[in-house]
């Protein structure tokens, strides 16, 4: 690896590092301070709302999982509230997964590729049940849409780098992040899951890879 390549590789991770990432719910803090139970508990509870969750109180969450209703009111003041808690911790995991998944040698649409498909697993377990009873939670939108800003300005990042490095002709890269971006969470709606033939994550997957093959003829001499 040349001095120059190292070079590249250091000024795209300060650039991925300069983004700004969304405010957690829990806060480093307050994680630390969990106890070994009240990680488990948020941990099965992720797979019990998987199926869907309106007609759950938090009195049967508490007896489904075996723990006190002191225990859940501790972590949170109401069900809506809890199961807020448990997606945005899901997605700050897969999110620190799919960073790591950005190799420092690859190649910006590869790197690309990398993030989202690791990114999309965030999708990869969401039911219509679940994706609807999500909807319906007033603030859930506003989770949704921070993370996807997230996901949003490093793939836009990315693609700038594949711009500025030749590996593209210039494109709107704003627009196209949009897009990709956006793909995991447009396809985990509730009406939309329903229309598809695979899961959310793999429809989602299928897409990118369609898009940056169509980036990839875009090279700057014109040449395929």
């Amino acid at each position: 690896m040349t001095a120059a390549t190292l070079r590249a590789d250091d000024d795209a991770q300060r650039r991925l590092e300069a983004v700004p990432r969304p405010r957690p719910l829990l806060t480093r803090q307050r994680e630390r301070q969990l106890t070994d139970r009240q990680r488990e508990i948020l941990d099965d509870l992720e797979a019990l709302v998987a199926s869907g969750f309106a007609e759950l109180t938090m009195a049967d969450l508490a007896s489904r999982l075996s723990c006190s209703l002191r225990t859940l009111y501790a972590l949170a003041p109401s069900r809506d509230e809890l199961v807020l808690l448990v997606v945005d911790r899901s997605l700050w995991r897969i999110g620190r997964a799919a960073r790591d998944a950005i190799a420092g040698d690859l190649a910006p649409l590869d790197a690309i590729r990398a993030y989202l498909e690791a990114a999309n697993v965030a999708v990869s377990g969401w039911s219509p049940a679940f994706a609807r009873d999500l909807a319906a939670v007033p603030a859930a939108q506003q989770l949704e849409d921070a993370h996807n800003e997230y996901l949003f300005a490093v793939t836009r990042t990315l693609l700038d780098l594949a711009v500025e490095r030749g590996e593209v002709r210039p494109v709107d890269t704003a627009a196209v992040a949009r897009v990709l971006a956006g793909l995991g969470r447009f396809f985990s709606r509730p009406e939309v899951i329903a229309t598809l033939r695979s899961s959310p994550k793999a429809a989602a997957d299928e897409v990118v890879d369609l898009l940056l093959g169509g980036l990839r003829t875009l090279t700057p001499n014109g040449a395929p």
